[in-house]
């Protein structure tokens, strides 16, 4: 995940609880297409605007296809991944993060956005209380949580794929992005680059299920 505004008020974003001051504000995007609001705070992840590797990784979609079904935003924050792949793909969107004010913000840019039907917001810890299968898993690792997470969100994306579904996730090349390209090969079998942008890696990985034979 891009660093840029990666500590707020003494605290991580990915806090579970972030005790830090409000200070909420508001600001318009374009993201695939769409002209969207956005309400953020203190505490949350790029709180000023949606990050360049958030930008990119959506970007990237525009050149890759996915499959019939639905999509897991992981590490949500605040909702723009969510709610612009709802809003443009008309998808269900399942939103998740760590933070409980960041799935506040992302409940209520939800429904600013006008795509409340269409997406569900609650917390996990990565996978914890994920228990559906998807078309595609987004996910803007969040690197100052540390390693293990970070390759935990990579390589376990696997058991909450379909057959055919993709992780598509974005990383800095000088923020291991040739790593994190490893560890999704030994869990999928395969990855790839998809997109590149000023040093921003698009990697994307298909869950194809193990036969016997």
């Amino acid at each position: 995940m891009d660093t840029s505004n990666k500590k707020v008020a003494g605290e991580m974003y990915f806090t579970a609880n972030p005790n830090s001051e409000h200070h909420y504000q508001n600001f318009d995007f374009d993201l695939l297409g769409e002209h969207l609001h956005f309400t953020t705070d203190s505490g949350v992840f790029s709180k000023s605007t949606v990050d360049f590797g958030t930008r990119v990784m959506l970007d990237s979609l525009k050149k890759t296809t996915f499959i019939a079904g639905k999509v897991l935003d992981l590490g949500a924050g605040y909702g723009p991944v969510g709610v612009a792949v709802a809003k443009a793909f008309k998808r269900e969107v399942d939103m998740v993060d760590v933070n409980e004010r960041a799935l506040e913000l992302a409940r209520k840019n939800a429904e600013q956005n006008h795509v409340s039907k269409l997406v569900n917001v609650f917390q996990s810890d990565v996978y914890d209380n994920i228990s559906d299968k998807y078309a595609l898993i987004l996910v803007n690792p969040p690197i100052r949580a540390g390693k293990n997470v970070v390759t935990a969100m990579l390589q376990d994306a696997s058991k909450h794929l379909l057959s055919g579904g993709k992780l598509i996730a974005v990383l800095q090349k000088k923020q291991g992005a040739p790593s994190a390209q490893k560890n999704m090969t030994i869990a999928f079998g395969n990855a790839r680059t998809i997109y590149k942008n000023k040093g921003y890696y698009i990697l994307e990985s298909i869950y194809v299920p193990k036969t016997n034979i």
